[in-house]
């Protein structure tokens, strides 16, 4: 099994060859230059055509009743790294903002263990590309990566947290992420003379009658108790000041806890768009996409059943949390397949997605040791 130092270097090794969303030709040849060092006798690597950069690693079981798949997104930000570590990225404008390095160290610490010391049940490895853009997890589903021998009963993963102490494992049933939706909303009108309003239809404020209205959606149409978020974060309108807008575009983000509650507030979202637009004589377009990033809801038994342990596991600093706003396209995943996602604390002053992101590699033997424990049990 991989030590922490080795752990530590293979964390260190990837952070400084971050890639982006389908990119990550260089991430996924670290990868197997790694896992071809580990005992073979119980692995198969697979790479996929239709995915390139993907790459799933297959342990046989010595007993199999089901397989257990893990998965580890593998991608990067588009973001200039801020941090000054020795061991910075070496990719102009990219980075390891998200802490997929420590997401993959950890899936690596896990199969070296798994590679010297045999599973009772089928386990699968999922290197994961593109989780924080153009929905990898659903692209890998729709491409059929999981069938036949790769075919899945459960799932499970991880996302490091800056928000808990280092070690830390968080938690929690139900939904543990939101799932995400960009909105866009084009309005038509007419383009005139600022001197002469009534010769054209402004479409500057039929777009502030609509935002305000917008916001009477999560207010007024959804649950208080169950919670939901729409944003409208750019509006385009108008070339210059003393024109009438014959055109206007909003665009936005949903956010909802439940797949039910994100379908339900884009229906409201047409409901109003359209009335609004008939109002003011409009033409509207609206158009909705979602991708994989649906809400991270956890499977009841499975995750009761990984609380239950981390509750009794003294070696485990446990924390149940509450749902979280952001968006993770394993919630696709769980959609299809039951299974499990958590947090690992990694402890730091800086927020995901950001240029000063630098979690503690304390962490990553507490997340390799924690899933080898409840592994263990759970087959």
């Amino acid at each position: 099994m991989l030590s922490v130092n080795e752990l530590n270097e293979i964390r260190r090794n990837l952070h400084q060859i971050p890639e982006v969303a389908l990119q990550e030709f260089k991430t996924q040849a670290y990868l197997v230059k790694i896992i071809s060092r580990f005992n073979q006798q119980y692995l198969q690597i697979k790479t996929c055509p239709a995915m390139p950069t993907a790459l799933l690693v297959h342990v046989q079981g010595s007993n199999p009743k089901k397989t257990i798949g893990y998965r580890a997104d593998i991608d990067a930000l588009p973001i200039q790294e801020k941090t000054a570590l020795p061991f910075s990225s070496q990719n102009p404008g990219q980075m390891h903002a998200c802490g997929h390095d420590i997401h993959m160290t950890v899936a690596l610490g896990i199969l070296s263990y798994y590679s010297e010391h045999q599973p009772q049940d089928n386990l699968l490895f999922f290197f994961q590309p593109a989780e924080e853009s153009k929905n990898g997890g659903k692209l890998a589903y729709e491409q059929g990566i999981f069938t036949d021998q790769w075919r899945l009963d459960e799932f499970f993963a991880l996302h490091v947290t800056p928000d808990l102490p280092v070690g830390t494992i968080g938690c929690c049933l139900g939904t543990l992420f939101a799932g995400a939706a960009e909105v866009n909303i084009d309005l038509y009108g007419q383009d005139g003379h600022a001197a002469y309003p009534q010769r054209g239809n402004d479409m500057v404020v039929a777009a502030a009658a609509m935002i305000g209205q917008i916001q009477t959606i999560v207010s007024r149409s959804i649950d208080p108790i169950e919670g939901g978020v729409i944003t409208i974060g750019k509006l385009r309108a108008g070339k210059i000041r003393n024109a009438i807008a014959g055109h206007a575009r909003l665009e936005g983000t949903i956010r909802g806890l439940t797949q039910t509650m994100i379908e339900q507030i884009e229906q409201r979202l047409q409901d109003v768009t359209q009335g609004i637009a008939q109002s003011f004589g409009a033409k509207v377009e609206i158009e909705f996409n979602q991708g994989g990033y649906w809400p991270v809801e956890n499977n009841s038994e499975i995750t009761t059943e990984f609380i239950d342990y981390l509750k009794k596991n003294p070696e485990v600093n446990y924390q149940a949390t509450p749902p979280a706003m952001t968006g993770e396209d394993f919630g696709y995943l769980l959609a299809k397949i039951p299974g499990t996602m958590f947090w690992l604390g990694v402890e730091d002053t800086s927020q995901l997605h950001s240029a000063t992101f630098s979690p503690q590699e304390k962490a990553i033997m507490t997340g390799v040791k924690t899933m080898i424990g409840f592994l263990q049990k759970h087959m």
